[in-house]
């Protein structure tokens, strides 16, 4: 009998899909969906975190594509300040692509260094309920903390590459460490830090998107051997099935995030979290 279902599969991979991109912590719920629904599977079987590879390499091919053409006009700019040794300051597809570099060193470093050990310690559903609910607060903090984003006709790039410090985007990327822990968010921790920036809920949202493409596919592909090899026997049939239908509702997600945060800011987000966190909490103490 297969540790994970088709169906399971399925469900999780279309979850995973979404949470992955909106602020609410895809690990946080694959640890706590299957213990409201009577599931065994538990975050550190080795078949599930092998599952979770398929669904992490889908979302960001999914957001690769979304972005092909921001990443053409970055590679090319990255291209031209190697070339030239140095930024032009008008380039802005240059100092983004850095900026992007900066942003993702600390974060590959720190999970590197850190994700064995928090997701061992942290793996019951009880906690991920309750760091789900402080995610939840740190939204709201850093949506009344933030820095009014100035109005400007410029484009993305250009509004991104002058407001995101080198410094702030070291921040930015170490502050996605916290997304180790199931419960919080990766694009939480990274939107949040780029509206205290000073950057605008999209450019924010578009900055994280872009900055969680390298850090998700690079995750995935180190430990892709492991889904080729004996860890992924009996569960690679799900796990591309639930990488088709991560890619379908990240793909979702992602459009509709750009449009949602032209004009909604992540109040809704935080809302949801300290409350879904909340009743899941109070839920797993009393059975």
């Amino acid at each position: 009998m297969s540790p994970i279902s088709y169906g399971q599969a399925i469900a999780i991979g279309l979850l995973q899909g979404v949470s992955e991109l909106f602020p609410v912590s895809s690990l946080g719920h694959s640890v706590i969906l299957p213990k409201l629904l009577g599931w065994n599977i538990h975050q550190n079987d080795k078949y599930f975190l092998t599952f979770l590879i398929a669904t992490h390499l889908a979302t960001a091919i999914v957001l690769f594509i979304f972005f092909w053409r921001d990443w053409v006009r970055i590679l090319r700019g990255l291209g031209r300040s190697l070339r030239d040794r140095g930024i032009d300051p008008n380039d802005a597809d240059a100092k983004l692509g850095w900026l992007l570099v900066v942003g993702t060193i600390p974060a590959g470093i720190l999970g590197l260094l850190l994700e064995h050990s928090l997701r061992k310690i942290f793996a019951s559903p009880q906690s991920a309920a309750v760091f789900l609910t402080l995610n939840g607060l740190l939204l709201y903090g850093a949506e009344l903390l933030r820095r009014r984003a100035p109005v400007a006709e410029a484009e993305d790039d250009t509004r991104i590459a002058r407001t995101v410090t080198w410094r702030g985007a070291f921040f930015i990327g170490a502050a996605q460490a916290i997304a180790l822990i199931p419960g919080f968010s990766r694009s939480g921790a990274t939107m949040g830090g780029g509206l205290l920036m000073g950057l605008s809920h999209k450019d924010s949202a578009r900055f994280a998107f872009l900055l969680a493409t390298p850090i998700i596919a690079a995750a995935a592909l180190l430990k892709l051997p492991e889904f080729l090899g004996p860890d992924g026997d009996g569960v690679r049939g799900q796990a591309l099935a639930g990488a088709v239908c991560s890619a379908f509702t990240a793909y979702l997600a992602v459009r509709f995030l750009m449009r949602f945060f032209e004009t909604r800011t992540l109040t809704p987000f935080a809302i949801y979290c300290f409350g879904a966190g909340l009743a899941c909490s109070i839920w797993f103490l009393v059975n």
